[in-house]
């Protein structure tokens, strides 16, 4: 553990709300959502009547009469949240993006040129409000958990660091779900068993936790509460796995709704598969159903994929035998895609007309064809927009209440020690 505080962890404040604020002068000081039929991002003038991301938007009118819907800016969000992480770069090599909006910096090696990291994150702030225009939120700690709860502390707009030997005195009093990993439903399970601040949770024992969340995920927070957090800042490296996800409510999984949904999420991966050169051998499909509770499989083709068709039919192939073998299940909730075990993707070779023609491998006539009319897409959409041409039904699918773009945004490729997706569902 390092002996000055010097990771740290900033945020940007409510970030899709302050940037349609910033870029609307007319919108400052009230309160707005950004969405329609669910809230997308909340401003804080929004939140302070309960507004929260999620929401239906129904509830949201009902809790703030005076709320203000505005569409997304989806290439502005991206640009400024861009132009803010080279500002946190200009101070520190070790800095780990996880999100459009966070990142974790070490500044630990940064005292010679910029000071002390409090003096860092001061800088930090100032740069990005006066260079960018938005409010952003740092926390600075000994560890990587320990900086995330301070820059939550910290918010609206505010610096906390949390000076060695305090961590304690911090911690103790705070509500048990800012710790990583605790949402809602963990939350109202530790609290059943009295359990409602860190410090409770710090006390408990592994074996009192167990029962109540699990014996791994026990000793993980059990773990972090106690800020035993061992993980480093990691710079930005090769991606793991790609990935998508559609939550859905309660479906009945048809036909139709398996080839609405999949062939929406085969589009997204290997769209972003091929926008990286890359492609992969593992298929996994994840199907949550009432109660979260989830399944996987998996497949490993012979050869790496970044076909959307072929995606989409290894996909569906997949789902529909995790639902064969859970026949009592009549509802799903949520269908994921991922692809792993990634290479580099070179230029496809046909293979001899000696073999069979299988349209899972790249190199046979069908998969080459595939593999070009994707390409063909691709440049259509990046001249066009995205919506400007795909297949037909993730083009016409209307099943998703959440804008793509929105996805897109949050989704990357999942890199060591980071969690995927998390932008999608947290506002800060």
């Amino acid at each position: 553990m390092s002996e000055r505080p010097s990771i740290l962890h900033a945020d940007l404040d409510a970030f899709y709300a302050s940037v349609e604020q910033l870029l609307r002068p007319e919108l400052r000081g009230r309160p707005i959502a950004v969405g329609g039929g669910v809230v997308l991002a909340a401003s804080y003038e929004a939140k302070r009547f309960g507004v929260s991301s999620g929401m239906a938007g129904g509830r949201a009118r009902e809790l703030c009469p005076d709320l203000t819907f505005v569409k997304g800016r989806f290439s502005d969000y991206q640009r400024l949240g861009d132009e803010v992480m080279d500002i946190l770069g200009a101070y520190t090599p070790a800095m780990q993006r996880i999100s459009i909006d966070e990142a974790f910096l070490d500044v630990g090696g940064s005292r010679r040129l910029f000071g002390e990291p409090d003096a860092i994150a001061r800088a930090i702030r100032a740069r990005v409000r006066d260079e960018v225009g938005l409010p952003i939120s740092i926390g600075a700690a000994t560890t990587q958990h320990l900086a995330k709860i301070a820059s939550q502390v910290a918010k609206p707009d505010g610096l906390v660091v949390v000076p060695p030997g305090g961590e304690r005195e911090f911690l103790d009093p705070l509500p048990v779900g800012l710790v990583w990993g605790v949402g809602p439903a963990t939350a109202s399970r530790l609290a059943a068993d009295g359990i409602t601040t860190i410090g409770q949770l710090a006390r408990s024992s592994r074996a009192d936790l167990a029962p109540l969340v699990g014996g791994q995920v026990g000793s993980k927070l059990h773990a972090l509460a106690n800020n035993d957090d061992p993980r480093q800042v990691r710079s930005a490296g090769r991606g793991r796995s790609v990935g998508a996800q559609s939550a859905l409510g309660r479906v009945i999984p048809t036909d139709q709704v398996l080839g609405e949904v999949l062939g929406h999420l085969a589009d997204r991966v290997a769209a972003r598969l091929r926008a990286a050169r890359r492609a992969g051998r593992t298929v996994t499909v994840r199907v949550r159903f009432r109660g979260l509770r989830s399944v996987t499989r998996s497949l490993t083709l012979d050869e790496p994929v970044a076909s959307t068709l072929t995606l989409r039919e290894v996909a569906e192939q997949l789902a529909r035998a995790a639902l064969a073998d859970h026949p009592d299940e009549r509802e799903v909730t949520l269908l994921a895609i991922s692809v792993s075990n990634l290479d580099d993707q070179p230029e496809v070779q046909l293979e001899l007309p000696v073999a069979r023609d299988d349209p899972h491998r790249q190199s046979s006539p069908t998969g080459a064809a595939r593999l070009a009319l994707d390409r063909s897409v691709d440049s259509v959409r990046e001249r066009f927009g995205r919506t400007s041409v795909g297949y037909a039904t993730p083009a016409l699918s209307k099943r998703a209440l959440v804008p793509d773009e929105f996805r897109e945004l949050a989704e990357r490729e999942v890199r060591p020690g980071q969690s995927a997706g998390r932008g999608e569902e947290r506002d800060g």
